[in-house]
């Protein structure tokens, strides 16, 4: 019970109630990968670029209209609906083309039409990969409401989109 007394900030004399402060590590982590101890950590070129560099080096990757300033009062409502679409596409482009997409998914959208591009690696034949890009293109169509387009590279293996190892 005494314990409980000395802890209560009433009783707390006034010179045990500083500040005290560190010292301010500057480290820019957020949005940076880990350096392994191997130095094994396969990273693609979209990965390799720190954040600071968005918008020098993946300016293209990283435009988003939905968050410019509109002039006219309730535009704004759709924002919160895009973004829920853009991670229900990425989900589902990961999971139709399991294990063979080797880039990041990326959606572009131009009035009423989005497009989404990746790389994939060609580990499926071209008949069941033709069947898998109408039956993701059909689907997303119908749920989204507007055109959905895929714009698909391929590469020979998974290893080929490796820029460096950190």
């Amino acid at each position: 019970m005494s314990l409980i007394r000395a802890l209560q900030p009433s009783l707390i004399s006034p010179q045990i109630r500083l500040i005290s402060s560190t010292c301010v590590l500057n480290k820019n982590q957020s949005g940076r990968y880990k350096v392994t101890p191997k130095k094994d950590r396969p990273l693609t070129y979209e990965q390799s670029n720190p954040p600071h560099q968005i918008g020098h080096r993946k300016a293209w990757n990283s435009w988003n209209v939905a968050n410019l300033k509109k002039e006219k009062p309730g535009v704004h409502q759709r924002e919160p609906q895009m973004i829920t679409e853009d991670f229900f596409i990425r989900k589902f482009m990961t999971a139709t083309f399991h294990g063979i997409v080797c880039s990041e998914v990326i959606i572009k959208r131009q009035f009423n039409l989005i497009r989404v591009a990746f790389i994939m690696s060609r580990q499926l034949p071209p008949r069941k990969m033709y069947f898998l890009i109408g039956y993701t293109e059909e689907l997303l169509s119908y749920w989204l409401q507007c055109p959905v387009t895929l714009e698909i590279n391929t590469v020979a293996d998974k290893r080929d989109v490796i820029y460096k190892y950190i």
